[in-house]
């Protein structure tokens, strides 16, 4: 068969068959088989053709995709299969990226970690199922946050919470508080308790007691609208004891009131 036509495209070139076979190639495929109008080309070339024009086309589009920020083998693999690639052809295209260093699981890992040391907030326990999702290897993931000292990261959060709470919450509700927190953000019990251990968290008693009294006027027009008496009181008192108020100073308030 003959090359009848080879017309530009945008991005690609469209090219034509004298027996009917048509197909868009990149400009790579041109220079690469040498293709030019007139030329004769056999059926197994013409296959050849089509392997390489889809190689090279998904090699364009996962480098565009790689120019915006770093990515993992999995994110390159789904972002190429939504554009319809052979499994086989992404395979061969995601073998030399890495070959030639553009994906690095590795390295995206650590980049990772040292972002999250500089302006993150999240735990180890976080970082893995977040690295996960994105098809990092568990061994790559491991070994990586092994290297990384996480109480630094843990006391930060820690500090922006207390200096945010401390004079809206009593000690113990600001103290449980910050242990779900950081549970939450994926660090360890351990690590969390060692924290809490060092960070000398500080209220002010008088804004405290005046906390406690406009919690108790709010929990009292509720609870008295169902008990009374000496059911109210131990009803009032749990409820306060929830919030996180000291019980001598919520028995202190109880005997004024009540």
């Amino acid at each position: 068969m003959k090359i009848q036509k080879i017309e530009k495209k945008k991005r690609l070139y469209l090219l034509e068959c004298d027996n009917g076979d048509s197909l868009y190639v990149t400009e790579d495929t041109i220079v690469h088989f040498m293709l030019s109008k007139g030329m004769e080309i056999s059926p197994e070339q013409l296959e050849s053709i089509k392997q390489f024009a889809q190689f090279s086309y998904g090699k364009n589009l996962a480098l565009y995709y790689i120019s915006f920020q770093v990515r993992t083998q999995k994110q390159v693999y789904d972002y190429l299969k939504k554009h319809d690639l052979e499994n086989t052809i992404i395979q061969k295209i995601i073998e030399e990226l890495i070959k030639e260093n553009w994906i690095n699981d590795q390295k995206y890992v650590e980049s990772f970690l040292r972002q999250n040391m500089t302006n993150g907030d999240k735990g180890p326990q976080l970082i893995k199922q977040k690295l996960m999702q994105k098809g990092i290897s568990d061994k790559i993931i491991e070994k990586a946050i092994s290297e990384v000292e996480f109480y630094p990261i843990a006391e930060k959060v820690a500090l922006k919470m207390i200096s945010r709470y401390q004079d809206k919450l009593p000690r113990k509700a600001l103290q449980d508080k910050l242990t779900q927190l950081l549970i939450n953000k994926g660090f360890s019990y351990d690590l969390v308790k060692a924290v809490n251990g060092n960070l000398s968290i500080e209220t002010d008693q008088e804004k405290t007691l005046d906390l406690l009294e406009k919690e108790a006027d709010k929990q009292l027009r509720k609870l008295s609208k169902r008990y009374e008496g000496y059911a109210l009181r131990q009803k009032l008192f749990q409820a306060l004891y929830r919030k996180g108020y000291d019980s001598d100073d919520i028995q202190s308030l109880l005997s004024e009131i009540l």
